[in-house]
């Protein structure tokens, strides 16, 4: 049998403020993660969005030159249109995502 005699206590003791502060800052971690895989998701998706556009442009470019058919400049245009919507919805996600974090309590 254990001797009762020998336990030892903490001389510390977790208060209340303290697992708050420690929950609160756990959550913000998991707020920080989601945003930064938003950011990277929209990183993937611009990548993605400009490869496609860099082949539909280099296809209708060389269409272009071999038929001087005006449709394909059309392509063209739309293409960079699309890259640039891209680019713009890239920003949006980063400083949205930004701001969400900012606004969350951090814990402290």
């Amino acid at each position: 049998m254990a001797d009762s005699t020998n336990l030892v206590v903490p001389d510390t003791v977790i208060t209340p403020q303290i697992i708050m502060a420690e929950g609160a800052g756990k959550a913000y971690q998991s707020v920080a993660q989601s945003t930064a895989l938003a950011v990277q998701d929209a990183t993937d998706n611009l990548r993605n969005i400009n490869t496609i556009c860099a082949t539909a442009i280099g296809v209708a470019m060389a269409q272009f030159l071999e038929t001087k058919d005006a449709s394909y400049v059309t392509a063209i245009e739309l293409a960079n249109k699309m890259s640039v919507e891209a680019a713009s919805n890239f920003q949006m996600v980063g400083v949205n995502a930004a701001a969400v974090l900012k606004a969350y309590p951090s814990g402290q």
